[in-house]
């Protein structure tokens, strides 16, 4: 009977730090995802570099905000409906102006697994997104809930662009002009890039990453091209998909080497009739020390490099 309310204390002590615990981590889920004002009305938030993971919830992509004197427009949502809901709140801490657009650069999950958390915006994307996202993002939902787990993938929903850019298109937020352009395969088959002319700062999405290795899921050929046409754009500073904010056109400096160098090995080794195996191994290997996650991706850069540049 001495037993029975140490008990009871037990119970009640343990029920209130486990409603603690729950309150401080629903109370961090929706804090504001930390963001800098890198120009007048346009924050950024500058993720890991590093792959999705659980520890991180997938937050590892650049994301943004652009406040015009109507509205505000989101560029890339983030890997979690989570990262997603913490940069609504971000945008709340800032502004009470309804967000009227989503942009999703391209499909990859780190990109826009946090797009449920703006239903009720009008989302836009690349011609071909729609069909990048029928084609891949079940099968990135599932391999992304068995890597991060079902409760950080929760809530998660593959939304389908509504407004599509095929060229060039204009979003005015209110004094405050964005250009959307649409390219040719580089990244992917499916880039889409922002400009917002009043602060001259230019979204490129995964078209630029800076420190983290580029990852090619499009054309190799097609991105050097890109590359060039990009340096063309009238902008003052890049927000890459990967990597801190910089000036511009020379953030594209270090990616273009190494793009350059990757085809250059692959285009040789090809010729000496090294097998694919082979070349994911040797192709590039003078870059390893100039970026991060060099090991995790430049075997797949390579491997995508020789497939496409063997029928040259």
């Amino acid at each position: 009977m001495l037993f029975r309310p140490i008990n009871l204390w037990c119970v009640v002590a343990c029920l209130a730090c486990a409603t603690t615990l729950a309150f401080a981590a629903s109370e961090r889920a929706t804090e504001p995802l930390p963001v800098a004002e890198i120009a007048p009305g346009l924050f950024v938030h500058v993720g890991a570099v590093a792959p999705m993971t659980r520890a991180n919830e997938g937050a590892v992509a650049n994301v943004g905000f652009v406040v015009g004197s109507d509205t505000v427009a989101v560029i890339d949502s983030g890997g979690s409906v989570r990262e997603g809901r913490r940069l609504l709140a971000a945008i709340r801490a800032v502004t009470e102006k309804p967000v009227r657009f989503v942009i999703n650069t391209h499909t990859h999950p780190d990109h826009v697994f946090g797009n449920a958390a703006f239903i009720g915006a009008t989302f836009v994307g690349h011609k071909n997104l729609d069909r990048a996202l029928a084609g891949r993002g079940m099968f990135y939902l599932d391999a992304f809930r068995r890597e991060l787990g079902d409760d950080i993938m929760a809530e998660v929903k593959i939304i389908s662009p509504m407004q599509i850019v095929d060229g060039e298109m204009r979003l005015d937020l209110g004094n405050r002009v964005l250009m959307l352009r649409a390219w040719q395969a580089a990244h992917t088959d499916h880039d889409l890039t922002v400009l917002d002319q009043n602060t001259g700062t230019l979204f490129a999405g995964d078209l630029v990453f800076l420190r983290h290795l580029p990852v090619l899921d499009g054309s190799l050929r097609g991105w050097l091209a890109v590359i060039d046409q990009l340096a063309e754009i009238p902008a003052r500073r890049v927000v890459p998909g990967h990597g801190p904010v910089a000036d511009w056109p020379a953030a594209l400096a270090e990616q273009r080497r190494y793009l350059a160098r990757l085809a250059h090995d692959v285009r040789g080794a090809i010729k000496g009739g090294e097998t694919i195996a082979a070349v994911a191994k040797s192709a590039a290997q003078s870059e390893r020390m100039r970026w991060e996650l060099f090991d995790e991706y430049n075997g797949r850069n390579a491997t995508a490099a020789y497939a496409e540049l063997e029928w040259e």
